[in-house]
């Protein structure tokens, strides 16, 4: 559905976008990852048509998008980081002025408006000035406007900065519904948690840049450690984390007061001989845990800094 080959912008020396591709079908949610100022707005905005790269094309079912009154851009709906609604009008009165910038009238648009409203959990507050509602629901209205139009590519800028936790997952509620009814949607965010619950699939750009283009499983399976075993011994008094370094899939091992630390390659694999080797050589153990790295591990791994880091 949507195909983006080799998107270039630059502003004067700096060079914001530098050959990003990326491709989504339907029903699919990939994630565009990476701190502030890796390239994250520019890149959809070029995706929405809003300026032209300086070089390469995005296509839209196989179309090529070709300036701003291309019909095909009616295919894409965009949710932008900063909030575009009026304070002073209500949500319902926002709605049908932008509704209208759609072409919608009459019943298409009042059955737009309320399948938009009931979607987002607004509804009862339709005829209430946005101005009275909480940054929350603003978040929540502004993905409302962005679906008047049915969109089947809904492009989301980091649609949940300075949003409640309520809020939020009333915001991922609704992009799973949409998800499922097949839409395609591409999702910008510096927030790890948020691409791993939401995400199939997730490219993280760094310096303008795709540096990784894989799911979450792929993702970890860069690192040098994809599972980390902890083990919380009965007699901590002289164990060597050493014994353990030539087990299968074991990549590390180190051992705090009480607890063993275990990096392995392949938990299914490794754990089973870890814990006979334990009781083998007479170390009794009393808890067992496991921990996969997060993404913020990844990005680390990758780029040698902070996911946040400007």
């Amino acid at each position: 559905m949507l195909e983006v080959k080799a998107l270039k912008k630059s502003y004067g020396k700096v060079v914001a976008v530098d050959g990003v591709s990326l491709q989504a079908g339907s029903s699919e949610t990939i994630g565009l990852l990476g701190p502030n100022g890796a390239g994250k707005t520019t890149t959809v905005s070029m995706i929405a048509g809003l300026f032209p790269p300086d070089s390469g094309e995005v296509l839209i079912d196989g179309s090529p998008l070709c300036g701003d009154t291309d019909p095909v851009k009616r295919k894409i709906g965009l949710v932008p980081q900063n909030i575009a609604l009026y304070d002073e009008l209500t949500a319902l009165d926002n709605l049908n002025f932008l509704g209208a910038l759609y072409n919608l009238h009459g019943a298409a648009l009042k059955r737009a408006i309320g399948e938009a409203l009931d979607l987002v959990g607004l509804t009862d507050r339709a005829k209430d000035k946005v101005g009275t509602f909480s940054g929350g629901m603003k978040r929540r209205l502004n993905l409302a406007t962005a679906l008047l139009h049915d969109p089947q590519i809904l492009l989301l800028d980091e649609p949940t900065v300075g949003v409640d936790p309520q809020s939020r997952n009333a915001i991922f509620d609704n992009l799973e519904t949409l998800k499922k009814r097949g839409k395609t949607l591409l999702y910008t965010t510096h927030y790890m948690e948020e691409a791993e619950r939401l995400c199939d699939r997730i490219i993280i750009i760094d310096h303008g840049k795709v540096i990784a283009n894989d799911t979450l499983h792929g993702l970890h399976r860069m690192l040098p450690v994809t599972n980390v075993l902890a083990i919380e011994l009965e007699k901590p008094d002289g164990f060597k984390a050493e014994g353990l370094l030539g087990l299968p899939e074991v990549v590390s091992a180190e051992v705090h007061e009480a607890v063993i630390r275990v990096g392995l390659h392949d938990l299914t694999a490794g754990a089973p001989a870890i814990l006979r080797w334990l009781a083998e050589n007479g170390h009794g153990y009393q808890h067992v845990t496991s921990e996969r790295p997060d993404l913020q591990t990844v990005f680390l791994t990758l780029t040698g800094r902070s996911l946040r880091d400007a």
